[in-house]
């Protein structure tokens, strides 16, 4: 597919996130309550206001109105299908529209974007093949580097839905129960090994109640968005044996404002990395499931400059979010409009590609240089983290501008605590 022509001309560039292509979904403010917008170019399409004037009309809405995607989602694959031909046939070149829709564009620049759906609840998983090698070899050698279930089974965890919140938000140094090497019993303070991980989030557009197949789980998926789950390295290390992460990934997972539909991304459908061992039947793909979306972290120092100090690309997942959105369903758990789904970290196979900071300085052991001098092995207060990713098509990309936020000093410890 190519470049679709918009009326909107800052949608007509290939450096633009935003063609008519894409067409994001998000949530923004100028003055005011928050509303549904759509993401066209450097301009932001206020849908909410143009069916509340019935200039935007769906079967069964209205839907937009309620300061959050989640109704449109639960509407179904009919309302998504129907909401996306209407907004590409209005903002094409030569449209009829264009009069009627003009007036409700508002710039990028002058809004305030906010969470762009209600999570209902928060799953991350652990399903990219080199990062859970490389952690698995920096703590148990590369022998015994990944569990003995990893190859046949999406292993995750359930979060915090009140954790996860909109790029820009500033992030603060979580405090908690921590033992080093030398420590003959663990203490309470700030975390020193803060973390990032550069993954993606899928958001479940319909509900399921039983096992659904993978492909009925892809059919349920309403889009996807990037996903930065920060995480205490230092914490987790005391805590996570037996049951896994808690509080070291309870302080913040932050989204990027715009979802990104999952027929915005379909042609960039790629297949999953060949596998180690086969899968059992009902996790077998029944056809490319994964998407070929580049993806970068950058760090800026605080008063300094960025540094790009990862890349990779979300096909390097060894488990699709179909996959592992299949498995979460075969306990009978239930599945909500507005669950969201961590992909794990993606990583690939150079170090270039790793997309934490534990792999990226191999545990603190090797740190990095940024442009400015400075040098991290984790993450420092006035540290900004952003990612960024795009899907690349022929003279156009499909991006989903960014998540970003600051790492701010751990509040004092409480006297109660001491």
């Amino acid at each position: 597919m190519t470049l679709l022509k918009s009326w909107v001309a800052s949608a007509n560039t290939d450096a633009t996130d935003f063609p008519l292509n894409n067409l994001p979904y998000g949530v923004f403010s100028t003055e005011g309550t928050p509303r549904c917008g759509v993401a066209i170019g450097d301009q932001i399409l206020d849908v909410a206001a143009l069916e509340a004037a019935g200039v935007l009309t769906l079967d069964g809405g209205p839907y937009l109105q309620s300061g959050a995607w989640n109704d449109v989602m639960a509407a179904g694959s009919a309302v998504w299908a129907d909401l996306r031909a209407k907004l590409q046939a209005a903002l094409a070149e030569g449209a009829a529209e264009q009069d009627s829709y003009e007036p409700h564009l508002v710039a990028q620049a002058d809004a305030t974007m906010h969470m762009p759906f209600v999570v209902a609840e928060y799953t991350d998983f652990y399903a990219g093949k080199h990062h859970a090698f490389n952690v698995g070899t920096m703590f148990r050698g590369p022998e015994n580097a990944l569990p003995p279930n990893w190859l046949s089974i999406p292993i995750g965890y359930n979060g915090r839905a009140s954790s996860v919140v909109v790029s820009g938000t500033d992030i603060v140094r979580p405090n908690g129960q921590l033992k080093g090497p030398n420590d003959e019993l663990p203490r309470f303070g700030p975390s020193a090994r803060f973390d990032i991980e550069l993954e993606m989030g899928a958001i479940v557009g319909q509900p399921s109640d039983g096992m659904i197949s993978v492909q009925q789980a892809d059919d349920n998926i309403f889009g996807y968005v990037l996903l930065n789950d920060w995480s205490a390295r230092d914490i987790q290390a005391w805590e996570y044996q037996p049951l896994g992460p808690f509080q070291a990934k309870a302080t913040a997972t932050s989204i990027s404002p715009w979802i990104v539909t999952r027929a915005a991304l379909e042609p960039f459908r790629t297949s999953t990395p060949d596998r180690d061992r086969e899968l059992l039947p009902y996790l077998k793909e029944p056809g490319p499931m994964l998407y070929d979306i580049d993806l970068e972290v950058g760090l800026t120092p605080e008063n300094g400059r960025e540094s790009i100090i990862a890349r990779t690309n979300y096909n390097e997942m060894y488990y699709s979010a179909a996959q592992q959105l299949c498995h979460h369903t075969t306990s009978g758990c239930a599945m909500r409009v507005g669950d969201l789904l961590g992909s794990g970290t993606i990583s690939g196979p150079d170090k270039e590609n790793r997309g934490s900071m534990l792999e990226m300085s191999w545990g603190g052991k090797e740190p990095m240089t940024l442009e400015t001098g400075e040098v991290r092995s984790f993450i420092e207060d006035g540290d900004t983290l952003v990612l960024r990713g795009a899907a690349q098509g022929h003279g156009y990309r499909v991006g989903f501008g960014e998540v970003s936020g600051m790492l701010l000093p751990a509040p004092e410890v409480p006297d109660f605590a001491r």
